[in-house]
C-alpha cells in the first residue's frame, strides 16, 4: 500500500508542470489529500467497516471539497488536478494513470442498486466540469473533453465533446494504421500536426487509408495467385526506370515508322 502512495505522490510531478517538491504535494495539493483518504477509507469499506468508511470520506469532502464514495475502485497513479467539485459515485471504477480535472462527476443515473457509476480504463482524461453517467465504460486512452456530458460508451482512444457528447478526430487504432502507412512510404505525416486546416488533414488522412487499401488489396492478389500455383514470391522487383526508358523508345522507333512509312505511301500513290 505505501509503494501504491509513493506512485500517487510523484505522478503529480508528471502532470503539473507548477508542482516542486514531494513537500509542497503533501500540504498543499487537495486532490492528493482526496485520495489518500479514500485509499484509508476504501479499505475500511472492504472490512465491512462501512461507518467508519464514510465518516473518514465525510472528512476528506470537507477539507478538500472532493467527493470520493468509499466503495469507489481507484487503480494506481489517479491525479485529480485542483479539484473542487469533483463527486465519483459508489460503484464508479478507475483504471491506472487516469486524471480528471475539476468539476467532473462519475455518477448514477438510477435508484436501483448495483453497478450504476461509469467504468474509466487506463489513461484515461477528463477535462474540467465533464459529467459521465451511468454503468458505461470509457475506453482506454479516451479523452473527455470540458463540460462535456457523457451518456454512452466511448471506444478506446477517442476523443468525446459537447451535450449529449459525441466523437471527434481520430482513434488510437485508425491513426495507428495511418502512422505505419506513412512510415513505409517515407512520408512524415505526423509532422503535418491538426492546427493546419482541416480540408489538408482530411485530404492526407484519405490519401493514407487509400494507401492502405491498396497493399491490403494487392496483398489478396497475391493470395490468390499462390492458391493458382504462381510463384509470386519469386518475381523480380519491378525496375520503373527501365520500364519507362524501353517504353519511350517502343514509341520513338514507331513514330519513326509512321514517319518513314508516310512519304513512301504517298510516292508510290
Amino acid at each position: 500500500m505505501f509503494a501504491q502512495i509513493k506512485e500517487d505522490i510523484y505522478c503529480v510531478f508528471d502532470r503539473d508542470p507548477a508542482s516542486r517538491t514531494v513537500f509542497e504535494i503533501l500540504t498543499t495539493y487537495p486532490g492528493t489529500h482526496a485520495l489518500l483518504i479514500h485509499r484509508l477509507s476504501h479499505w475500511l469499506w472492504k472490512r465491512r467497516l462501512k461507518w467508519l468508511a464514510r465518516s473518514f470520506s465525510y472528512i476528506g469532502r470537507w477539507f478538500t471539497g472532493i467527493e470520493i464514495h468509499p466503495g469507489a475502485t481507484i487503480g494506481r497513479r489517479f491525479f485529480i488536478d485542483h479539484g473542487t467539485g469533483v463527486v465519483i459515485g459508489e460503484t464508479a471504477e478507475i483504471g491506472n494513470d487516469v486524471t480528471l480535472y475539476h468539476g467532473v462527476t462519475l455518477g448514477g443515473t438510477t435508484w436501483n442498486k448495483g453497478k450504476r457509476h461509469p467504468t474509466v480504463r487506463d489513461n484515461v482524461v477528463v477535462g474540467a466540469g465533464a459529467k459521465i453517467l451511468g454503468p458505461i465504460v470509457i475506453g482506454e486512452n479516451a479523452r473527455v473533453g470540458s463540460n462535456a456530458v457523457v451518456v454512452k460508451d466511448v471506444p478506446a482512444g477517442a476523443t468525446m465533446v459537447g451535450i449529449p457528447a459525441r466523437q471527434v478526430g481520430r482513434q488510437a487504432p485508425v491513426a495507428e494504421v495511418r502512422k505505419a502507412t506513412a512510415d513505409k512510404i517515407g512520408f512524415d505525416a505526423y509532422g503535418v500536426t491538426d492546427d493546419l486546416p482541416d480540408p489538408v488533414v482530411e485530404a492526407i488522412d484519405k490519401m493514407l487509408d487509400h494507401i492502405h487499401e491498396t497493399d491490403r488489396r494487392f496483398e489478396e492478389m497475391r493470395c490468390a495467385l499462390r492458391k493458382l500455383g504462381e510463384h509470386v514470391d519469386q518475381i523480380e522487383p519491378l525496375q520503373v526506370d527501365e520500364l519507362l526508358a524501353e517504353c519511350r523508345g517502343d514509341i520513338g522507333s514507331d513514330e519513326e515508322g509512321r514517319l518513314s512509312a508516310g512519304p513512301k505511301s504517298a510516292a508510290s500513290s
